[in-house]
């Protein structure tokens, strides 16, 4: 399975927001430089999210986004989900009755044991990623970057013109 570059940008962004002051607002352009990917994409992303009501976003000279929801709140899975959509990872098409070997009246009654195991497989990663949180990556910040490291980019973010 692979995923769109969106999500990584969607996730680092929902962080990035979710480190801020609750009244501050982040442009894309801010967002966009601050971790070097591009606007216009970036934007559809931010969009994306702010359609499933995991940020919520302003027009205007201090417009921008925001989280809609405290940290705790936002897991991985919905943030994933609103770029990627909820559909399965896997789709059976059921090529298992293309089997020259099956009576030509052959019908099943219940998926075949691939789908199953894909889709339990699938479950089992949206369970996981279901329960983080965007607070729970926050707790963890300090194992990946410095205090110094983590004061420079708020300050950095709050800066931004």
């Amino acid at each position: 399975m692979l995923l769109k570059n969106q999500v990584e940008w969607a996730l680092h962004c929902c962080s990035t927001l979710s480190a801020l002051p609750a009244d501050v607002r982040l442009s894309t352009k801010a967002l966009s430089e601050f971790h070097g990917i591009p606007k216009e994409y970036l934007s559809k992303a931010l969009q994306a999210l702010s359609s499933a009501g995991l940020v919520e976003g302003t027009l205007g000279p201090k417009g921008g986004y925001r989280l809609a929801k405290s940290a705790r709140e936002i897991t991985f899975l919905e943030i994933v989900e609103a770029i990627e959509g909820r559909k399965r990872t896997f789709n059976c098409t059921e090529i298992r009755g293309n089997n020259p070997c099956n009576p030509a009246d052959q019908t099943y009654t219940k998926p075949c044991g691939i789908a199953r195991i894909m889709w339990n497989a699938d479950e089992a990663w949206r369970d996981s990623l279901r329960g983080v949180t965007l607070q729970d990556l926050n707790d963890n910040l300090e194992d990946d970057l410095t205090e110094e490291e983590l004061q420079e980019s708020l300050n950095w973010l709050l800066s931004y013109k």
